[in-house]
């Protein structure tokens, strides 16, 4: 799975891996990305391939309540397709979730130790993802993130597809993110068919970091600090 993850290069760079059309965007640094938190996600409009804000965790377009959504942050590639939850996102609404590395945990001895993984390179990634809208409801009183929504606003969020883990991630967890190559990248945001199976063993690297981390209210580089192995 994907719980955590991170959006640290520039608007500038995004704006090159990614081929966004229009003007470079001005991207925060972002350490510790949490579910129902607003994250940078590339989608297909109008004017192109552009670069938005949306909240993660998916909601349905028919879901009553928000709250699925904090069930929803990743979806498996296997059977997204045909979810009623995400069916019409994955046969419509496609996304990429720039990311710079992502978090997972693994039990050690009596503590669930974070790991962060990131590409050898330092490149960012593209996870595939789905977005969606949501219609706030006549009669909503939401609360935390959504407490300043109003009746009949729109609610964009995403999700991020997973699939079985690499040889290298498998010690750590048996699922990872969909990471896509930059050939892929026009086809799933147009729509087609793309493989959506594991990153080549080669791609990626990890270490442990302090579980500072694990308050989503941490969002600075000591999150990703590297630990001395024990």
């Amino acid at each position: 799975m994907c719980g955590r993850f991170t959006q640290i290069s520039s608007g500038r760079e995004v704006h090159a891996v990614m081929g966004l059309d229009g003007p470079e965007v001005d991207l925060r640094p972002r350490y510790n990305i949490a579910p129902s938190q607003n994250a940078a996600v590339v989608r297909n409009d109008a004017g192109g391939r552009q670069l938005s804000m949306l909240r993660w965790g998916l909601i349905p377009t028919w879901a009553k309540k928000p709250d699925i959504g904090n069930r929803l942050i990743n979806a498996r590639a296997e059977t997204a397709a045909e979810k009623p939850s995400f069916r019409a996102a994955f046969s419509q609404r496609r996304c990429i979730v720039p990311a710079d590395g992502f978090y997972e945990w693994r039990r050690e001895c009596a503590v669930r130790q974070p790991w962060y993984v990131t590409t050898r390179g330092g490149e960012p990634m593209a996870f595939a993802g789905l977005w969606e809208h949501w219609r706030v409801p006549e009669v909503a009183g939401l609360q935390g993130s959504l407490a300043d929504c109003q009746p009949n606003d729109i609610v964009e969020t995403f999700t991020i597809l997973t699939t079985g883990a690499n040889g290298a991630m498998q010690s750590i967890h048996h699922r990872m993110p969909v990471i896509l190559s930059p050939e892929a990248i026009r086809p799933w945001l147009a729509g087609e068919e793309v493989e959506l199976g594991s990153a080549a063993e080669d791609l990626l690297m990890m270490h442990r970091v302090s579980r500072h981390m694990n308050n989503p209210r941490h969002d600075g580089p000591e999150c990703i600090v590297a630990l001395e192995a024990p």
